[in-house]
């Protein structure tokens, strides 16, 4: 196996064979060290790395290069590598580009000339981010393909999964000649698309979700019929539970309907996460999780649907589509929520082919000098229109209320200001849509004037907020008004009583805890939840204490 390339650029000679030199001596065993001395010439340099088929770990590029500044060529550099960690160095008085830069080129650290000695101001440096890189490596040579129609709200679905799973596919048009080859070798017509070959040459047409998934190696059914817990929801109040249910020593089944992650995972960049300084994206730090949930033994099972939660007796049993069911000790509520559906004639026929809900990472470079659109005003709206300025000519921010202020981070609303590429459009709705085969036109309406106006549009991104995925719990849990899992102190109860009609034991419900005895609720799905990543986390490591209490005292 070739060694994993990092690369250096810097027009001062010496400064370059200095970079190189430190590095080589201590990363030349297991890494390739390669360096140049102007951004084209490492851009040539990365396009022969790519032929070779090799990986690039990390990128150290010098700011102040007179053909092409450092955040230029990371910009680049992305297109070839995006996987790669990159550094930028600069000088004292280049600060502002560095933090521009973590904006633009997603940096990863940034490092003051001169960073002698190296063993504490560069090797700590490299050394975290070739781990991070390890933990998430560029994506091998692509093990899944998939054919299909460009507009195919089908194809577009499959696209989504098993990019969310962190699966390496290829996308091929059936209108185009590999994509039209592959075809006639599996002996498929043109009429029963997607068809998705794995890597062993199998042909599955038409295939479900857990087909493909399964075909991809991933656990779609548990191991066991009886758990210390079960997890249903993989976002991150979920993945915060498996990681500590694991880590103390309960039996802990994951169970996702989609893929791992939740809406946090779709996230371009998490930028007020406790410990990432510099943001790190929704895919990165769920691919964390899930590797930390695993490796303390918790099992993650995908594309399996909970219909249904019984107790009986002590024990929680948990229905799944199939009929089938597992049974746990106790079990915890992270399903999250689903953003709303944005109601205007047109856009129901056009979901997945143009009109899109989350960020939806996988159409992203195919917006390359085109319009976008975004529908909403709160964080993952402008998380998405960032991501997006990256590729398209402009994006339009389609905001219903009168400003930003009310439900974004000040922060982001800083960058998108910043952004020539960004347009916010204050009082403005989407009222209709319009296409052949996808998007074409949207009809847009002024909420003070009421004027209207058509634009021409292919790529609309929708965030409007979002509704809890508990229907399957009605009757079996105390839920409020729109749905979300009453817990704790928020239950309803007569005051002469410990807890909601029908409790139990003879004590009050724990902070988490539903009306259903051993049954946890955590991060979005909970009534009254402060909807942030970092609560979520806390509140999924909080329920694995309240459920040993339960486990311990009932």
């Amino acid at each position: 196996m070739t060694r994993p390339v990092i690369l250096t650029v810097d027009d001062d000679p010496g400064v370059s064979r200095a970079v190189a030199r430190d590095l080589r001596r201590e990363y030349g065993e297991h890494h390739r060290i390669v360096r140049a001395e102007s951004g084209p010439a490492a851009l040539e340099a990365l396009r022969e790395i790519a032929l070779r088929g090799e990986q690039v770990a990390v990128i150290l590029a010098d700011q102040r290069m007179p053909r092409m500044t450092g955040v230029e060529f990371l910009e680049r550099a992305m297109d070839l590598f995006p996987r790669a960690r990159r550094v930028l160095l600069t000088a004292y008085a280049d600060t502002d580009a560095a933090i521009t830069a973590i904006n633009v080129v997603d940096l990863d650290h940034y490092l003051l000339k001169p960073w002698d000695p190296p063993e504490e101001k560069l090797y700590p440096v490299v050394d975290a981010l070739l781990a991070a890189w390890r933990e998430a490596p560029d994506r091998p040579a692509a093990s899944i393909r998939i054919v299909g129609h460009r507009w195919s709200s089908r194809s577009y679905e499959l696209r989504d999964l098993v990019a969310r799973n962190q699966l390496a596919y290829e996308f091929l048009r059936v209108d185009e000649p590999e994509g039209a080859r592959l075809l006639e070798a599996a002996g498929v017509g043109a009429d029963r698309l997607p068809v998705v070959v794995t890597a062993d040459g199998q042909a599955l047409v038409e295939p479900s979700d857990g087909e493909v998934v399964a075909a991809a190696g991933l656990a779609t059914s548990a191991t066991q019929a009886v758990y210390d817990l079960v997890v249903v929801g993989g976002g991150p109040a979920g993945l915060g539970a498996s990681v500590y249910g694991g880590s103390e020593g309960l039996r802990t089944v994951l169970v996702e309907s989609r893929a791992t992650g939740g809406q946090a995972g779709t996230s371009s960049r998490i930028e007020n996460y406790l410990g990432f300084p510099n943001g790190v994206s929704g895919d990165q730090l769920t691919t964390r999780a899930r590797l930390q949930a695993e490796k303390f033994g918790t099992e993650v099972i995908t594309t399996r649907t909970v219909t249904a939660l019984e107790p009986r007796g002590r024990a929680r049993v948990v229905r799944f589509d199939d009929g089938t069911e597992i049974t746990a000790h106790a079990v915890v509520l992270a399903t999250g929520v689903s953003y709303r559906m944005l109601d205007c004639p047109g856009l129901d026929e056009h979901t997945g082919q143009g009109v899109f809900y989350g960020a939806a990472a996988t159409e992203a470079s195919a917006c390359a000098n085109q319009d976008v659109y975004v529908v909403g005003g709160a964080n993952s709206a402008g998380q998405a229109a960032m991501n997006f300025s990256r590729h398209a000519r402009r994006v339009v921010m389609l905001v219903r209320g009168p400003s930003l202020e009310a439900s974004m981070s000040s922060y982001l609303i800083d960058q998108i200001r910043a952004n020539p590429r960004i347009e916010v459009r204050t009082c403005t709705e989407v009222v209709g849509a319009s296409g052949t085969d996808h998007l074409e036109k949207l009809t847009l309406r002024d909420r003070n004037s009421g004027d209207e106006e058509t634009v021409e549009a292919s790529w609309l991104f929708v965030f409007i907020g979002a509704a809890p995925r508990t229907d399957w719990l009605e009757g079996v849990v105390a839920r409020d008004g729109r749905g979300f899992v009453l817990t704790g102190s928020d239950l309803p109860r007569r005051p002469e009583e410990k807890g909601p009609p029908g409790w139990e034991p003879e004590r009050d419900p724990f902070h988490l805890e539903t009306s259903v005895p051993g049954v946890f609720a955590v991060g979005d799905v909970r009534a009254e939840s402060v909807k942030r990543v970092a609560s979520a986390v806390g509140e999924g490591a909080m329920a694995v204490s309240l459920v040993h209490r339960w486990l311990e005292n009932g």
